[in-house]
Formats: C-alpha cells, sequence, structure tokens
C-alpha cells in the first residue's frame, strides 16, 4: 500500500471515530422529539429550554414569548399558512433590500447550560438569494436580553460565543443560497487578511447545499469545552434527521485561515475548539435571525440580487439533548 493510501486510510479511521464520538447520535437514534408526536407536550419535557410552534396568537402575542424582536415598520414578521407538516401556521421573514434588512425573534434562555441543541424547520423561497447572516446561538457574559455587537472582533474567552448556522455561497462559487456553514466567533479565531477577525466559516468539503422551495429541519449542537485549558468543544449539524457534519478534536482539516476551514478525509487534525478560558461562560440564547444586505450579493458575485426575500420557520425547539425531527412529517 502506498503511503498515500495508509495516510488516507489513517484519516477515514480517526474521522470515523470522531462521527462516533459523545454527542452525535447514530441515524437510527430517536430524540426528544419521538416521545412527543406532533411536538405535543415537547415544551415541557425537562430538558426543553424553549419551544415555538407559531400556532397561538397574533404577532404581537408571539413576540411577547420572545426576549426581543426586530420587526421594522411591521413589514418582516408576518404568521403564513402551510408549515412543515402541509397544514398550521409559521413565521415569514421578509427582507426588503433599500427598506430593511430583515429582522429577528430573540430568546434569551431561561437558564445556562455548557451544552444545547436547537433544531429548527425552515423553508427559502424558490428565488432565494444569498443572504449575509442567519439562525445563531450562543452565549454573553452577562446574559443580555437582546442580541450583542462584536463584529470584526475577537471575543476575550470570558465575554462571548456565537455561532451561526448560515448559508454560504464561498464567493459564489456555490449556487444561491449556498451550503450550510457554521459562522464562528470565539476566543481562538483567527485574523482575517485586513487585520480584523471576522467569524470563522467551517464546513465540510463536501457541501451540505440548501434547498430552495421546500421544508428541511435543521438542527445544531453546540458544546462548550469542560475547562479552560481543554480543547474538547464540539459543533454538530444534523439535516432531515441524518448527522451531516461533525467538527472536533481530532477531525482532519484543510489550511485555517481568517476565512475558517473545512473538514474532509485528508489534511491535519483539528486542534479542537476552546471555546472559552472560563467555565463562567456559559450558553444562554437562541437567535431567529433572517439577515440580508447587498454587501451579501457583491460577496458572491451577483449584480442586481433580488429587492425582496422571503424565508419561513417553524416548529423550533431548544434543549440539553438531542432533539431530532418533527414525527409525523415525511422526510
Amino acid at each position: 500500500m502506498s503511503l498515500l493510501a495508509l495516510t488516507r486510510t489513517a484519516a477515514i479511521v480517526a474521522l470515523t471515530a470522531v462521527l462516533a464520538g459523545d454527542g452525535l447520535p447514530a441515524q437510527s437514534e430517536k430524540g426528544l422529539a419521538a416521545r412527543y408526536p406532533g411536538d405535543r407536550g415537547i415544551a415541557r419535557d425537562p430538558a426543553v429550554l424553549f419551544a415555538e410552534d407559531f400556532e397561538e396568537g397574533s404577532i404581537e402575542a408571539i413576540v411577547r414569548r420572545w426576549t426581543e424582536a426586530s420587526n421594522k415598520d411591521g413589514a418582516v414578521l408576518a404568521l403564513t399558512s402551510g408549515g412543515p407538516s402541509g397544514s398550521g401556521r409559521c413565521m415569514q421573514m421578509t427582507a426588503t433590500l433599500g427598506k430593511n434588512t430583515g429582522g429577528h425573534l430573540y430568546r434569551r434562555l431561561p437558564r445556562e447550560e455548557d451544552r444545547l441543541y436547537a433544531r429548527f424547520y425552515v423553508r427559502f423561497a424558490e428565488d432565494a438569494p444569498y443572504i449575509h447572516h442567519f439562525v445563531t446561538l450562543g452565549g454573553y457574559r452577562p446574559a443580555t436580553n437582546w442580541p450583542q455587537g462584536g463584529a470584526g472582533e475577537r471575543p476575550r474567552g470570558d465575554d462571548r460565543i456565537t455561532v451561526g448556522i448560515e448559508p454560504h455561497g464561498d464567493g459564489g462559487a456555490l449556487a444561491a443560497p449556498g451550503a450550510w456553514t457554521f459562522y464562528a466567533y470565539w476566543q481562538e479565531m483567527k485574523i482575517s487578511a485586513d487585520g480584523r477577525y471576522w467569524g470563522n466559516a467551517i464546513r465540510s468539503e463536501r457541501p451540505a447545499m440548501v434547498p430552495r422551495g421546500r421544508w428541511q429541519c435543521v438542527e445544531v449542537m453546540l458544546k462548550l469545552n469542560s475547562s479552560p485549558d481543554r480543547a474538547d468543544g464540539e459543533l454538530a449539524l444534523w439535516l432531515d434527521g441524518i448527522p451531516t457534519y461533525r467538527i472536533a478534536q481530532g477531525v482532519p482539516r484543510t489550511s485555517w485561515t481568517g476565512m475558517g476551514f473545512r473538514t474532509g478525509e485528508l489534511g491535519q487534525p483539528f486542534e479542537g475548539f476552546r471555546w472559552r478560558n472560563s467555565t463562567d461562560l456559559k450558553l444562554n440564547f437562541f437567535w431567529l435571525l433572517h439577515y440580508v444586505t447587498e454587501n451579501a450579493a457583491r460577496q458572491n458575485n451577483v449584480a442586481n440580487p433580488p429587492a425582496v426575500n422571503r424565508v419561513w420557520f417553524d416548529d423550533i425547539v431548544v434543549a440539553t439533548e438531542y432533539i431530532g425531527p418533527k414525527t409525523g412529517i415525511r422526510q
């Protein structure tokens, strides 16, 4: 066997070992949702910190269930019919270039945790363009009732962690809206060429493309490092209940720059996530965000992006255990 073949085999073995590790259930395993058909009663499970299905109340009543909202001129948030199950209500968010940059619903969680799972259903419009930023979870110290800033700045390690799961166009190389990508700010992120610290984009070398015109179940797991001196933090992604990405210490990675890195079968072992240098920093928020700007189009070499950009959300659950897809929905 050649040296290249041996290296490739070793990398595959290492990747397989990581995928089998703690935190990422096998495809056949069931999550919290399996105990609650149609998600009925799931909000009362002790592991659940927050749940929202948009079935009850007006926009104003729904906003009150969250901690903070952005709905400029009342033109961003709207309730529509036709959720993932084909019936019921869902939340439409509309971004209109020249008038707004979209909007959000932000939830400060009732308690702080070292590991969170966040599941949501999302449907992008048939003509969905490239966007700027999307759904985010993380932690602020101290916890706040609103999403903080910090773009272009590296966290200290005891103040904040933010991880978005968002479509990324890779400079226009990937068809809009792009591939599911983690966009992370933490104390050991790399510096960009302009001397600023922009979020590091992390995904597999085999991109998981974001579909248009259909519902998809997205679930993210963010696990903090267990102590300041350990790099045992993790990220994981499931799409429609299928394990898709897991980034943890030892996974082979490409070169790591201020743009981030990709994981694959070959490369050097990832050093791991040392998200924090103080265990006082914990995870405490979930941010349902749809942020669209003209700059997102320019970054992906699009000259005339559509003015109106819509996305739909439904069946959100944030918990301390793997959740899994809602039962009764054909994937």
